[in-house]
């Protein structure tokens, strides 16, 4: 088990710079995601940790050490990737059991760790079976148990659960999480998928063009993001955003949005001396009630231009003159597109950024 510490780490491939001035820790036990769109630099920044890439300049630490010059095999990790490379001739003990031969083991104390790693994931069964004969979430489960089987210091995880179908995919999100738990290893977790790191992660690192753009809990990145993108990149349906300017009147904080107005005024503490100026409204899909009539005295009409029932909630797609936004609920509310519902928005939840820097102001 070990800290994971990149310091002020670049990597660039000719011209192009996928990972730029990284600096992140993992702390030890701790199961960290890397989240982001393709391209963002989060499988460059697993494969540098892991050795597979050499950084153009900073350093890498595992525990106290400095192994920018260790090969992959001397650092002391394991790797799991999105296609999980089990040897075809050999039978599932047999994979299991590759990693343990490496080091000298007893056949003994072979046969004692694999058939333990196999129980505790639930792949006993399987044991004499070649990889054709197995279905995608053993081999999700076998190749998870290899990496495990020796105990190395981090865990690294490039996409693991992209192949399986989403039931599948939820179920073996769960017994990741409790393995990384009982097991008490160091993680580092590579996704495009937010609900699978945000179901899983104690914190999440959010990229973007190799550049990091938050580091924070699950619930920090969500209520709290810290400029445009990474709100709009965590949350399904993702947030809604409008362009607004600020204004006072009567002693109020508005944005003023065309047409409808939203009072701001609880920010004005946070805004400080910041009182004008072009802003973007950031408004999650959730935190907007809609309603067949006009319920407060800032709500605003707004046309219904579709809806869709994703079970027990709907998404009810609406406009406002030029503006169009989302809005989530619960409740079954009779209303149908082509028709006329009003919208409230939830002031406490509201988010502002700067339109120009794209940075959240509250």
């Amino acid at each position: 088990m070990a800290k994971v510490e990149l310091k002020n780490v670049t990597k660039k491939f000719g011209g192009v710079t996928a990972v730029d001035n990284l600096s992140l820790t993992v702390e030890d036990k701790e199961f960290m995601c890397i989240l982001g769109p393709s391209g963002c630099g989060k499988t460059t920044t697993l494969r540098m940790t892991a050795g597979l890439e050499t950084p153009t300049s900073g350093l890498i630490y595992i525990g106290d050490e400095v192994v920018n010059d260790m090969t992959a095999s001397e650092r002391d990790i394991a790797m799991v990737f999105q296609f999980y490379a089990l040897y075809p001739g050999m039978t599932v003990y047999e994979n299991l059991a590759f990693p343990l031969k490496a080091q000298k083991l007893s056949k003994a104390e072979i046969n004692r760790i694999v058939k333990e790693t196999a129980e505790r994931l639930n792949i006993s069964q399987i044991l004499q079976r070649k990889p054709h004969q197995i279905t995608a979430g053993q081999a999700q489960r076998v190749a998870l148990g290899r990496a495990v089987v020796r105990k190395p210091r981090v865990y690294l995880l490039d996409e693991p659960l992209t192949n399986l179908d989403a039931r599948l995919r939820a179920q073996m999100r769960v017994e990741l999480k409790r393995l990384q738990r009982e097991w008490e290893q160091t993680t580092i977790y590579v996704t495009h998928d937010q609900l699978e790191a945000i179901a899983m992660a104690d914190r999440i690192v959010i990229m973007d063009r190799g550049v990091l753009q938050q580091c924070d809990t699950p619930e920090g990145v969500y209520d709290r993001p810290t400029n445009r993108f990474v709100a709009g990149f965590v949350g399904s349906p993702p947030m809604n955003f409008v362009d607004a300017s600020l204004v006072e009147a009567d002693g109020r904080l508005l944005a003023d949005c065309g047409p409808f107005k939203t009072d701001l005024s609880q920010f004005k503490s946070i805004m400080g001396e910041r009182r004008s100026g072009e802003i973007v409204l950031g408004v999650r899909p959730e935190d907007i009630r809609i309603t067949k009539k006009g319920i407060e005295s800032d709500s605003f009409p707004v046309e219904v231009e579709a809806v869709e029932p994703i079970g027990d909630e709907t998404i009810y797609d609406v406009a406002a003159e030029e503006i169009r936004l989302r809005a989530l609920t619960g409740m079954r509310l009779g209303i149908q597109a082509g028709g006329e519902a009003w919208l409230t928005l939830d002031k406490n939840k509201l988010h502002v950024f700067d339109r120009g820097t794209e940075k959240s102001l509250v």
